[in-house]
């Protein structure tokens, strides 16, 4: 016997005498339960991370060695990437792909994707969100890229995955007109809005961000059985979640006001975050960052205003790859995470400075890891100072929440192979 899909409200007092009459059969739901959990948790180094299971949350930042993709398994099965990039880079400054050169990065998400929804009984996207409009987060365009069977455009990053894969709603800054701050006239630009327009006249689903609400990235599958996860829109465009109900705040100048050359760059364009599941919260925020142009124009720093309308999380992701010109004192001071994770491919990423203030007790107290997906090895000499501190410099990052969100832990798996092979585990964190 189950019990009913009311069962979450139903009074104490039904519960008990639930339990009371039926100890045995309790009993083995329970343990099974609890097996399945630590099956889940329980991934020995050298063996493949088990699949994600129902009530689990799992957050994957894939490395492929040349951008940001990172796909998000709801606690029902919905499933939800972020980014899928492209970017090129000789090996004097980029990662070697991974985990080859012989499919482009965007397959390879594809195929990460594929093995790990595989697990949901599911071969498709719920939800694709771009976080900007940038080649190492949707897919550069160079010459010899093969061209889509679905419309008039070329196949690279969130284009190879929308190739191999079906996606349910395509969500970004800029549509439909992508006119804020100046069109783009980039071919990465361009070749991404073909591929939008394409989805349009197909009848697919696309949608700006609309910043401020916590119903446009949601549960597809089972919702009503998790009624703590949810997604808040932080950031877009530079508006700002104002941290009451949906409302907003701008955080840059009007246009009219600024001369062309002092526009919002396209970082402190991109779309924000925060995913909670029970005590859990995790930040993205794209590639924000805190450069006001050495204190001229103060403005420019939107990444401060997001991490204090995400607040305190237990996972976040740093902003603009810890560039030099991002994850500042105050939005770290205000996200105070247990586990940064860094999406490094290039040698400038995870700047010392960024990364001193990550690791620095004067922001905020307590423990904190820090988990890179790529650090090229002049990185890691110029780092050398803070090196011993972080736990992870290559491979797939995967937070793994527990049902109910109360705990998590962090695998790294290795990225030069499809295999899910374990480097490392880190935990079990308790959610604050």
């Amino acid at each position: 016997m189950k019990l009913p899909r009311s069962a979450p409200a139903a009074s104490p007092q039904r519960v008990i005498t639930f339990l009371k009459h039926r100890p045995i059969r309790v009993f083995c739901i329970l343990s099974a339960l609890a097996l399945a959990n630590a099956s889940v948790c329980a991934a020995a180094v050298g063996a493949p991370l088990p699949p994600w299971e129902r009530g689990f949350l799992d957050i994957h930042q894939i490395a492929t060695g040349r951008g940001n993709a990172a796909l998000i398994i709801g606690p029902d099965g919905t499933g939800i990437m972020i980014d899928a990039g492209a970017a090129t880079g000789g090996p004097d400054v980029s990662c070697p792909p991974r985990p080859d050169a012989s499919r482009r990065p965007g397959e390879w998400v594809a195929r990460y994707a594929l093995r790990q929804l595989k697990a949901t009984g599911r071969a498709e996207l719920d939800f694709l969100v771009v976080t900007h409009l940038h080649p190492d987060h949707l897919g550069a365009l160079t010459d010899g890229l093969p061209p889509s069977a679905r419309g008039d455009y070329a196949l690279t990053g969130v284009t190879d995955l929308a190739e191999q894969l079906p996606i349910g709603v395509v969500i970004d800054r800029g549509f439909p007109d992508y006119a804020y701050p100046a069109r783009w006239r980039a071919g990465f630009a361009t070749n991404y809005e073909a591929f939008i327009a394409a989805r349009v006249k197909a009848g697919a689903r696309c949608e700006v961000l609309r910043v401020g609400s916590n119903d446009q990235v949601f549960l597809q599958r089972d919702a009503a059985q998790f009624p703590t996860f949810a997604v808040r829109n932080l950031a877009a465009n530079g508006v700002v979640w104002s941290g009451r109900g949906t409302g907003t705040q701008t955080a840059v100048p009007a246009l009219k006001t600024l001369a062309t050359a002092d526009y919002p760059d396209e970082n402190m364009c991109s779309l924000a975050l925060r995913l909670s599941y029970g005590k859990f919260d995790f930040y993205t925020g794209g590639d924000l960052h805190s450069d006001t142009w050495d204190g001229t124009q103060p403005w420019r720093d939107v990444e401060t205003p997001v991490a204090r309308a995400a607040g305190p999380v237990e996972v976040a992701v740093a902003n603009h790859h810890a560039y030099f010109d991002a994850v500042g004192a105050e939005s770290v001071r205000a996200l105070q995470p247990q586990v940064w994770v860094v999406p490094a491919w290039h040698i400038t990423h995870l700047n010392i400075a960024g990364l001193e203030r990550m690791l620095s007790e004067r922001l905020y107290s307590g423990p904190r890891d820090v988990f890179a997906t790529d650090l090229m090895p002049a990185t890691q000499l110029n780092n050398q100072r803070f090196m011993a501190k972080v736990k992870s410099v290559s491979g797939h990052v995967v937070i793994r929440v527990a049902p109910g969100g109360e705990s998590f832990r962090v695998f790294v798996t290795d990225n030069r192979d499809e295999m899910n092979t374990v480097k490392s585990v880190s935990g079990p964190y308790q959610c604050r």
